[in-house]
């Protein structure tokens, strides 16, 4: 099993998302889960890779060239692919995982983790997507979720497919009895 990790390329400001990071690829590891993420050394992305190598983990990194030309891609990984830009880094990212966990992020975060949310209701994918809710940090986007649905924009089948928890340990528990709600637009709409 492989797990996309979206997180962020900040450190972030509370000192939990770090631990949250480092708790994350040492866990995947542990389990023996392929760790996927965006290929960066900094922020967050590279607190999950470093800690998944560390305690002998697979890590396939995926990096689009021009961050390559920066200077922020992990050269230590198991597998580093470069790829021409970020809507090819998602949809590989995407196609090599077998589920979705997000970290406290940024808006690159926050526009993957959606972009799998609308992929997940269209039924271009039928795999998990977990929010890994450190500190509170998706509890405003939870409630706009809600909102979203009370206006009659998500249905509660779809929001009710997002796993949300604390611990990342529950949320690989979870992934087991994990089943897709129906695609959007079938004949029962």
């Amino acid at each position: 099993m492989r797990v996309c990790v979206f997180c962020g390329s900040s450190p972030g400001t509370d000192p939990g998302y770090r631990a949250a990071a480092t708790t994350v690829g040492r866990t995947l590891a542990d389990r023996g889960v392929g760790l996927v993420y965006g290929g960066a050394r900094v922020g967050t992305m590279g607190v999950v890779a470093d800690a998944a190598l560390a305690a002998g983990g697979e890590v396939t990194g995926v990096i689009p060239k021009a961050l390559v030309d920066r200077e922020v891609a992990h050269t230590g990984l198991s597998d580093l692919r470069v790829v021409a830009d970020l809507h090819e880094r998602k949809a590989l990212m995407a196609s090599l995982a077998d589920a979705f966990l997000v970290l406290p992020g940024g808006v690159g975060t926050l526009e993957e983790f959606f972009e799998v949310f609308t992929w997940a209701q269209l039924g271009l994918h039928r795999k998990p997507i977990a929010l890994l809710d450190v500190a509170g940090y998706y509890q405003p986007m939870l409630r706009f979720l809600d909102h979203m649905a009370g206006q009659g924009f998500l249905s509660g089948e779809y929001r009710g497919m997002l796993i949300v928890d604390t611990d990342v340990a529950a949320v690989l528990d979870r992934y087991a009895d994990y089943r897709a709600p129906r695609d959007k637009w079938t004949s029962d709409d």
